[in-house]
């Protein structure tokens, strides 16, 4: 029998949960008791628009891995068709388009990335794109050198004929033969979802529904543009729900951010439409970023990615806001609820040092990510960068000639952008650590030295 904690595994994290007659709760319990042998699917959905993943993503991922431990089967949903449209949660503007080929490349580096994680056994993982029923036969357009065959046969003698692989037949074979649900899961059906579905759903789905979101209330009360196609966005939401209980059996519970609760429920309405058991949903907190604002993100910035040096991951973490600390206690490491609140409650004493229980905050992520033995020497390389003011061995060398402080901290690799390098300049957070001088100008002539940007980044400009 699994002695998971249902209580806490329901609620740390846990913003909001959606599951009315509490079948999926109950459901769960018998698994952990051993009295149910059969699936219990859980959806997460994501759009593959940026090939990293945070500590942010991995408040959901962390959930599911408990729920794995129990015996659940967590089906990763790659929207690698939806992230053409691109979910409009959170955007004040329509989301620029993203090519299928940055798709694939960060499809790829997300479930690479998702095994820290996530265990990867078959049996308690799957992992699909929706492309797989979204897309059609006539969707499908070959390259020049794409050769397509069909067994025939012919007064009983078998043969292989060619195929035009831009013909109708030759788009079908393609399309058979490619689908996941037949070459990875192994089923005999293969479910899509033709456009006059998408039109018998949207039957049953007011305007006015789909314009409770509050970001499309935002857009229209601003007076900005507001596209058919991200109205639709939640809808082809709803039916991935619909088509994965069709495929795997069943879709108990989809779990997201609590921006995509309205998403969510979209599911539960289409699958009710189609007379299937209506999934549960958790709405899971989100993450502040390490400026203690904004969620984390990392095109603000304030991040911690899992993929991270463990030097690296130890330094963003001892720069975050002391508030942030129970916080980032309770969504991003095991430490038990009870002992959460005894640490918030040991903050508040002023002769305890935030720093020293930051420190074991910092060992315990590295821990998660990198293994126990590298936490010693992560920390040992923090103490000796800041508290004892030594500048790392390792410092990577720039030269050259460099119109700007911006010019080189692009050179030097240490912005992503030079719209980051700008903020970063003008936060006061570069710093020529022989002179030291704070260079808070963006078109300043760069000096020679060792520049230290933000946190835990270094360079030597000679």
């Amino acid at each position: 029998m699994n002695t998971v904690n249902l209580d806490e595994l329901f609620s740390r994290g846990v913003a909001t949960l959606i599951d009315p007659e509490n079948t999926f709760r109950e459901k769960v319990a018998k698994k952990a008791r051993g009295e149910y042998a059969g699936d219990i699917v859980i959806k997460l959905g994501i759009d593959p628009t940026r090939p990293d993943i945070h500590l942010g993503h991995a408040v959901i991922l962390r959930k599911l891995r408990a729920f794995q431990d129990i015996g659940c089967k967590v089906i990763f949903l790659i929207g690698d068709y939806t992230s053409l449209i691109g979910d409009p949660t959170g955007k004040s503007k329509t989301r620029p388009e993203i090519s299928q080929a940055e798709i694939r490349a960060n499809m790829q580096t997300y479930l690479d990335q998702v095994g820290k994680i996530l265990s990867t056994d078959p049996k308690v993982f799957s992992w699909i794109c929706n492309s797989d029923w979204f897309l059609d036969v006539t969707d499908i357009e070959p390259s020049e050198t794409t050769k397509v065959a069909m067994n025939i046969e012919i007064e009983g003698k078998k043969t292989e004929y060619a195929l035009d692989p831009r013909s109708f037949v030759g788009k079908a074979v393609l399309f058979d033969s490619t689908r996941m649900q037949k070459t990875t899961l192994h089923n005999k059906q293969i479910h899509s979802v033709s456009f006059m579905r998408i039109l018998g759903t949207l039957r049953h789905i007011t305007h006015a529904r789909l314009i409770e979101r509050d970001m499309f209330q935002d857009r229209i009360k601003s007076g900005a543009e507001l596209h058919m196609h991200e109205m639709l966005y939640p809808v082809l939401q709803g039916i991935d729900s619909s088509l994965l209980a069709n495929i795997y059996g069943s879709c108990d519970l989809e779990i997201g951010g609590t921006d995509q609760t309205f998403n969510m429920l979209m599911g539960r309405d289409v699958m009710r439409m189609n007379k299937q058991t209506e999934q549960a949903v958790i709405s899971m907190d989100i993450l502040e970023g390490l400026d203690g604002k904004e969620k984390m993100s990392k095109s603000l910035d304030n991040y911690v990615s899992i993929a991270d040096e463990p030097n690296d991951m130890y330094g963003k973490i001892m720069s975050l806001p002391d508030a942030l600390i129970p916080r980032y206690f309770e969504l991003t490491t095991y430490t038990p609820l009870a002992e959460v609140t005894e640490i918030a409650k040991t903050l508040t004493d002023s002769q305890v040092n935030p720093r020293d229980i930051k420190m074991r905050l910092a060992r315990e992520i590295v821990a998660i990510y990198h293994g126990e033995p590298i936490v010693k020497t992560a920390e040992n390389s923090w103490v000796e960068t800041f508290s004892e003011k030594k500048i790392p061995e390792d410092v990577p060398v720039v030269s050259g000639d460099f119109a700007t402080i911006i010019d080189l901290m692009m050179h030097a690799e240490v912005a992503s952008s030079k719209t980051e390098a700008r903020r970063l300049v003008e936060a006061g957070a570069v710093t020529n650590l022989e002179q030291e001088l704070k260079v808070t100008d963006v078109g300043a002539v760069p000096h020679k030295g060792t520049y230290r940007v933000g946190k835990m980044r270094f360079f030597r400009f000679e």
